[in-house]
Formats: structure tokens, C-alpha cells, sequence
């Protein structure tokens, strides 16, 4: 038995990438190019606000649509690894974010009108262990003061906010948003 999971899903991502054939992405591929058309017409369809909640003008959508779209951008010829970062790392916001910085951010991720491409996990002396994370976050009044260093931080320069992982004094790990 193999027939497709989502088959509605998977024929209306089919039909946004016929705008993208195999010589788009050679052309990408050989130029380096980060696929910036491709992002941005999956964005504005709404496929990479697949997680986020309606209330915030994603579709609502689980872990496994979410998982038909990078299936589907692979199979049409993309990279996934391009574009997984607007889709799963708003999970953090989701997770740890305030009621008002959902409010603040979410419906733009949703919209396209912010990237949140990017989160900086790897450190120059810990790696990606996140268990030994140096970097640290203090509050100072209303704020947080952010210090550590962070490296080989992906899709940066296609990017509105990063997700900074960082030790918070006095709480458990969480992540950061950095614009």
C-alpha cells in the first residue's frame, strides 16, 4: 500500500512549483543563490505559515502538513534547507513568546512581511551542545541583556529576526528573538 498521505495538499503545492522548473533551481544551484523567488511565492501562499495559528493568520496546520510541504519542496527540485527555518523556528515564539509578542510578530512571519529564517545555536566553544550553552540573557529592568558570541548562523542575510539560543540567569533555556 502506498498511496500518498494529504493528496489535496500535495497536488496545490504541486501546482505553484510548475512556475519553478528544473532550470530554475540549476540556475540557482550554479549561481550559490539562496532561491529567493522560490521563498518568497511559497511565503505568500501561505506554505510556510503552515504552523502558525489561525488567530494569527497561519493556516493551523500540524507537524505533519508541515512535513508534506519540505517533502514537496524537495521533490519539485528545491532545497528544503532554504526555506525549513520560516517554518519551524517561529516554534520557539510559539512555545516562549509572550502574549504581545505573538501578537507583534506571528501575523508577519504569517504574512511574509518578516523572515524569521534564522536561529543561533552554534557557539565557537560549545558547538551545538545546547546543554553547554555559554551565551546568557540578564533581565535589566524591562529588558534583556544578551551576551555570548554565536557562528556559522544559517540564512542570516535572508533574515528579519534570529532565534538566539542563550542561557536565561534564573530560568531554564529558552530562545530569544533578535532583530
Amino acid at each position: 500500500m502506498n498511496q500518498e498521505r494529504y493528496p489535496e495538499l500535495r497536488a496545490a503545492l504541486r501546482d505553484l512549483f510548475k512556475r519553478f522548473p528544473d532550470a530554475y533551481f540549476r540556475k540557482i544551484d550554479e549561481a550559490r543563490a539562496y532561491p529567493e523567488e522560490f521563498v518568497d511565492a511559497l511565503t505568500r501562499a501561505g506554505w510556510l505559515a503552515v504552523m502558525i495559528p489561525q488567530e494569527y493568520g497561519g493556516a493551523g496546520l500540524g507537524l505533519a502538513e508541515a512535513s508534506v510541504v519540505m517533502e514537496e519542496v524537495n521533490r519539485c527540485g528545491g532545497n528544503a534547507g532554504a526555506c525549513h527555518g520560516q517554518m519551524y523556528n517561529m516554534g520557539t515564539l510559539l512555545r516562549h513568546g509572550s502574549d504581545a509578542q505573538k501578537r507583534r510578530y506571528l501575523p508577519q512571519i504569517a504574512s511574509g512581511d518578516l523572515r524569521l529564517q534564522s536561529m543561533g545555536v552554534t557557539e565557537p566553544t560549545t558547538g551545538t551542545d545546547t546543554t553547554k550553552i555559554k551565551t546568557t540573557a540578564v533581565k535589566k529592568g524591562d529588558r534583556y541583556v544578551v551576551n555570548g558570541q554565536k557562528v556559522w548562523i544559517s540564512r542570516i542575510q535572508h533574515s528579519d529576526l534570529f532565534d538566539g539560543s542563550c542561557e536565561a540567569l534564573g530560568a531554564c533555556r529558552v530562545g530569544s528573538l533578535i532583530s
